[in-house]
């Protein structure tokens, strides 16, 4: 969806950070970015750089997420928190029209798709990844999401490479990660060494040229260049988790009524979680709704699960009865059948659901055991 564009780098000094974000505002577009809230990096709209959580890193396990501080106050020294973009490009829920009887006639009110002007600041490269999946499944085939689109095309990406991976991460398994390779209008790379505290900023399209051309920077030095390698660098060396990938697709798809779904499922409680912190998961369901009086009705678009009992219900009866079932169709989705798709993995490697899922079940151990090769099993 970007036009790619290749121009030198450049460096933003950390005390005009700010003018990106006037900038970006400037442009007439809401400005969503991470702030600390509720104990954790959550997404949402910024006035400026005081609202960003300056000087705030995270701890991460499975089952495990905590806010630590930070000495260096980096602007973005944290891995992923529990919120994504599809957040604002896919609404956990969204009034698809509404209905209203006057005088013995009716009249339908179809939803608008919302043309904001967005800039999402502060993606990872992994999610930067989600989104592209998220591209291929809402808008690629033959009837796509029209209000997704309209959201998508009004977004501007400005990506931030990690340099902080938590213990769930993997994306460097997965081939997402730590550096954003593409789908960006500007990346940045945060740098805190001996020579201060500062910013370097590549294009990815015409419309980050334009951005980064307001903006009072400077030419990228060898020493800049070399800064940012050596904070990529560092990121892919502490990866949390690994996921061994290869053939994988093919292992997960024969083993359908494999022991090891049973054995998940003892613990699995089948609450959801792990989609709805996904950055890819992008079921939903209607609900319709009328009022006592019955001159007022809607359809509403939610978030929807494969976990949850009634998802695959058809003809009265349930596709997936059992949680082992549920959890099967959630894993080789992500990690098989998705291929089969669109092309790609369906998982990105964030390691949302590792630190989100209230029993800690961690997906590259259970497809580890799952997929395991013959000779590997026990």
């Amino acid at each position: 969806m970007l036009r790619q564009t290749r121009i030198a780098p450049r460096v933003l000094e950390r005390d005009a950070f700010g003018a990106l974000i006037d900038r970006l505002a400037a442009d007439g577009r809401r400005v969503i970015g991470p702030t600390r809230r509720d104990g954790a990096i959550v997404y949402a709209e910024i006035a400026g750089e005081k609202d960003l959580p300056a000087g705030w890193g995270d701890e991460q396990a499975a089952g495990r997420y905590r806010l630590r501080p930070r000495a260096d106050k980096a602007l973005f020294g944290y891995a992923v928190g529990p919120d994504s973009w599809k957040r604002w490009l896919r609404p956990p829920r969204r009034t698809l029209w509404r209905a209203k009887r006057t005088n013995g006639s009716f009249e339908i009110v179809r939803d608008d798709a919302d043309a904001a002007k967005l800039a999402f600041l502060g993606v990872r490269a992994c999610e930067l990844a989600a989104v592209a999946a998220l591209d291929d499944a809402l808008l690629a085939g033959p009837h796509p999401d029209k209000a997704y689109a309209a959201r998508r095309a009004n977004a501007l990406l400005v990506a931030v490479n990690c340099g902080s991976p938590a213990g769930g991460c993997f994306c460097v398994s997965m081939k997402t990660g730590p550096k954003a390779q593409a789908g960006f209008d500007l990346a940045l790379t945060e740098i805190i060494d001996a020579n201060g505290h500062r910013f370097m900023v590549e294009a990815g399209s015409d419309a980050g040229v334009g951005v980064l051309a307001a903006l009072p920077t400077r030419k990228a030095r060898q020493a800049d260049l070399a800064a940012a390698s050596a904070v990529i660098d560092g990121a892919r060396e502490r990866m949390g988790r690994t996921l061994d990938t290869d053939g994988l697709k093919q292992r997960l798809a024969d083993r359908p009524q494999d022991r090891g779904w049973d054995r998940i499922a003892e613990r699995c409680l089948a609450c959801g979680a792990c989609t709805q912190v996904c950055p890819t998961c992008f079921c939903a369901t209607v609900e319709d709704h009328t009022s006592l009086s019955g001159n007022e009705a809607e359809r509403v678009e939610v978030w929807d699960s494969c976990f949850t009992g009634r998802f695959s219900e058809l003809g009265g009866g349930q596709v997936r009865e059992t949680t082992a079932a549920r959890y099967r169709q959630w894993m080789t989705h992500k990690l098989s059948s998705w291929h089969d798709q669109f092309g790609t993995s369906g998982c990105v490697g964030c390691g949302r659901c590792i630190a989100w899922c209230p029993v800690g079940i961690d997906i590259t151990e259970e497809a580890a055991a799952v997929g395991a090769p013959p000779e590997d099993r026990t």
